[in-house]
């Protein structure tokens, strides 16, 4: 199985781009519960994402995409929380979609290592029309 690394997938770098946004708007809450799981759930998708990638196993990444995805959804639920705290928060349905997106682009990639089909182009690791500058 090949793909580059970690870092060349799409859903990485988005998993990573949310949670510096998450953790970026909690970084002054004093809700000191609610940010506490929230950072650790939006930080918790890309790194493992990242710690799936650099095991030598397509079982031990398919295990760790699917924490990915399950802590993606962690994230969902406790931004519904939230946005029902604080209805005019910026970004929260944004950040919901992204969730919704990013768990979409984790499904495709475990069907793809369950297919064997990871090969060097880990570009269409994507859902909808997103573009990523920075490729």
């Amino acid at each position: 199985m090949s793909l580059g690394t970690f870092e060349d997938l799409k859903v990485w770098k988005r998993g990573c781009r949310l949670a510096v946004d998450v953790c970026g708007r909690l970084r002054d809450s004093k809700d000191f519960a609610l940010k506490d799981q929230m950072t650790r759930s939006s930080i918790s998708v890309p790194s493992n994402i990242a710690e799936g990638a650099e095991r030598d196993s397509p079982g031990d990444f398919k295990h760790f995409l699917r924490i990915a995805k399950g802590s993606c959804a962690e994230l969902r639920t406790q931004l519904y929380i939230y946005k029902a705290l604080i209805p005019d928060s910026p970004n929260t349905d944004k950040w919901i979609g992204e969730t919704k997106e990013i768990a979409a682009m984790l499904q495709g990639l475990i069907q793809s290592v369950d297919a064997n089909r990871i090969n060097e182009d880990p570009s269409h690791y994507q859902v909808g029309n997103e573009t990523d500058s920075e490729n």
